[in-house]
């Protein structure tokens, strides 16, 4: 006798329960941005100093980043439907109290428990999306999924510039209520309950990858405004974060029962899809990084109008988005469509390698629709194939290490870049300073320029500076372009995925 083994769980409202984890996704990518345009603002409304202020952003990205692993093991024991209900709940909760803290201690401290409540979030939607489609119909779930993880962080800034100058920085977390509700009440209304099974927290593991996530966060967080090596603090964070991997590679070989199980690493398209996730998230975090300090910081925009100029980027991707589901649901190979995103991404690069500080703004508008489709196409191609060959009961603990692998990627993009651009801004500075000399051809043009006046040579070094920095975002943009162009080879890793017409069988003894 046989039985068919299931690929996916039938539920009554499918629909609702699409719209309702899309809500909770979008939720949680969207604060990863949100409130970074705002911090000025909140910096003077809690009397924080810069330094204070950054522990803003930096308290919610390491709480995520330690709590993300500890997603399997809670949904094994709580249950999916459970956890992320709580998930939600406290988020949004969290969110409330960021909103009515009126010190900077209160508000890093409910930064962290936003962080540790949303780190389940996206691969609980990510896993729950795909436990409830067939295999043949994972590209399209993956495309309604991205559109919340992809679209969020891109309209976090132009959403919280909005906010934060119309009604103030506290509604950059009061937003949260009404999706946060809406989310809650769908996901109870249409998820199921599951089943559960007791098992053993392993503290030990856990420990020791909380150690070396945490550690390396702050390294890459605090590095460049610590001045990298020089500082005894990055130098420990590093020491930490090494120390902390090695113990849980140990652990992991020699324990019984380790907290996450690296042994998924061994399914080549789970590995390959997460060096690219991981790349992807240093491309697409870095980009969105120094667009704003461009725009507003060298080109004089407004805060509002650099986000109404980024918004069209998450249009990009949201057309890319419902191509691309279509495309995999057709049958086309997800190698070939994530390469013409990475080359579509590529070029928007080298656009904007040509930027100046005269830029029309028909060009800015379409180099980030076309990155924006680009990065669409990759995505959603990569989430699918991520999964295609791991057992089902993997998916929630794969989403997990998947979803880390994307927010450390962002991290590392956003610390290398940002580096660069301080270093590069004082090496352009130095050599266009040593051009302007009183002696030569540019004598008479320098005396005008500066009329011979403190006031006047102080226009010019600004001047100078602004220049310099514009050279320094234009080297990120070409460090970017080159990373997408290198990481197109990586495509060949990945494994053609290929959906079985009928339902597989085992036999029933």
């Amino acid at each position: 006798m046989t039985a068919a083994i299931p690929s996916h769980r039938e539920v009554a409202n499918r629909g609702l329960l699409v719209v309702s984890v899309m809500l909770a996704t979008l939720m949680q990518a969207l604060d990863t941005t949100i409130a970074n345009v705002a911090l000025p603002h909140m910096q003077g409304s809690l009397s924080a100093t810069l330094d204070q202020a950054s522990w803003v952003l930096t308290s919610y990205i390491v709480a995520a980043a330690i709590a993300t692993p500890a997603t399997g093991w809670l949904a094994s024991v709580m249950g999916r439907r459970r956890l992320l209900l709580v998930a939600i709940a406290g988020f949004t909760a969290a969110s409330v109290l960021c909103a009515m803290a009126t010190g900077i201690g209160a508000m890093v401290a409910f930064r962290l428990l936003q962080g540790l409540f949303g780190a389940s979030l996206v691969p609980l939607s990510q896993s729950t999306l795909l436990d409830v489609y067939p295999r043949e119909q994972h590209g399209a779930a993956m495309a309604m999924w991205g559109m919340g993880v992809m679209v969020g962080p891109i309209l976090g800034p132009p959403l919280g510039g909005w906010l934060t100058e119309s009604y103030g920085w506290h509604w950059v977390f009061l937003i949260n209520i009404p999706i946060g509700a809406l989310a809650f009440l769908g996901v109870a209304a249409s998820l199921p309950r599951d089943d559960t099974r007791a098992a053993r927290f392993d503290w030990r593991g856990f420990a020791f990858l909380a150690l070396g996530i945490g550690a390396l966060q702050l390294f890459l967080d605090r590095g460049e405004q610590q001045d990298w090596f020089d500082s005894a603090e990055i130098r420990i964070e590093l020491a930490l974060a090494l120390l902390g991997f090695y113990l849980y590679a140990l652990h992991w070989k020699f324990g019984k029962r380790p907290f996450l199980d690296l042994g998924l690493f061994a399914d080549r398209n789970f590995l390959a899809s997460n060096i690219f996730i991981f790349v992807l998230g240093v491309v697409l975090f870095a980009t969105m990084a120094l667009l704003p300090p461009f725009l507003q910081n060298l080109m004089n925009y407004p805060v509002v109008t650099t986000g109404l100029l980024l918004a069209p980027r998450g249009i990009g991707t949201l057309i890319a988005m419902v191509l691309v589901g279509r495309l995999l649901a057709r049958g086309a190979d997800a190698r070939l469509v994530a390469g013409s995103g990475m080359l579509l991404t590529a070029t928007a690069l080298w656009q904007m390698t040509g930027f100046n500080l005269e830029t029309p703004v028909p060009l800015l508008v379409w180099s980030g629709v076309l990155q924006g489709f680009g990065f669409g196409l990759v995505f959603v191609p990569i989430s699918t194939v991520a999964y295609s060959t791991l057992p089902m009961a993997a998916r929630t603990e794969a989403a997990g290490i998947f979803s880390l692998t994307r927010n450390i990627g962002s991290s590392v993009g956003i610390s290398i870049v940002m580096t660069l651009l301080a270093r590069n801004t004082q090496i352009n500075h130095a050599e266009l300073a040593t051009r302007l000399t009183p002696f030569g051809g540019n004598a008479a043009a320098l005396a005008a320029a500066t009329q011979g006046t403190p006031t006047g040579l102080a226009t010019l070094n600004a001047e100078v500076t602004r220049q310099a920095s514009a050279i320094a975002f234009l080297d990120d943009f070409w460090l970017m372009m080159v990373l997408t162009l290198a990481a197109i080879p990586l495509l060949l890793l990945l494994r053609p995925v290929r959906h079985a017409r009928a339902p597989a069988v085992v036999a029933e003894h």
